[in-house]
């Protein structure tokens, strides 16, 4: 059954949306929901947080070095396996993060070229904010730093809907999900850390 639903917006007419319309929309927004939810398993120190800021930054830097937007995906699931090896195992994550942020800025120039010439300087600059925003916040006391891993994600979370409007870099799908995920983990690290 096609169902069809209306959507009203001040600045244009009524129009048409089909159900199949919403997918788009939702499994990002679904995925974030539960890579949050597995982010809050545990978790006691706003802190522990921090490799999570540095991967938002990695992620959109992959896929400006390799002038590819799916490699933001690939990057993510890099960075996700870290992070677990990091909640579960006891790796610690954020230097193998910082260190393929490094490569991806040596590999970066010598890659086809696809996006504006500033793609890569722009998130180079986001990367090295964000891995040193999650490397304060490790040195910090535990409200001061789960305070600053908080608001970081909030930056980013910027970040991804200004990537998201403009449709650069990163395709939409990705936006959407890192803003989901930014602004839910920030969320829950701002209560954990006033909490605590």
């Amino acid at each position: 059954m096609d169902a069809v639903l209306r959507q009203e917006s001040p600045d244009r007419p009524l129009r048409r949306r089909r159900a199949g319309d919403w997918w788009p929309i939702v499994w990002p927004t679904a995925l974030a929901v539960l890579v949050a939810s597995a982010t809050a398993y545990r978790l006691a120190d706003g802190r522990e947080v921090a490799p999570v800021v540095a991967a938002s930054g990695l992620v959109y830097l992959a896929a400006a070095a390799t002038h590819r937007r799916w490699v933001a995906w690939v990057a993510f699931g890099v960075a996700f396996a870290l992070i677990t090896l990091d909640k579960f195992a006891g790796l610690d994550a954020l230097p193998w993060l910082l260190a393929l942020a490094g490569v991806l800025v040596i590999v970066g120039p010598t890659a086809s070229r696809t996006h504006p010439w500033w793609a890569l300087p722009l998130q180079t600059a986001a990367m090295l904010v964000l891995g040193a925003m999650a490397v304060l916040a490790l040195r910090l006391d535990p409200t001061v730093g789960g305070l600053l891993v908080a608001a970081a994600l909030l930056g980013h979370a910027a970040w991804d809907a200004h990537h998201y409007r403009t449709g650069r870099v990163v395709d939409r799908a990705l936006a959407r999900f890192c803003a989901v995920l930014d602004v839910l983990v920030a969320i829950l690290v701002g209560a954990i850390t006033l909490t605590a």
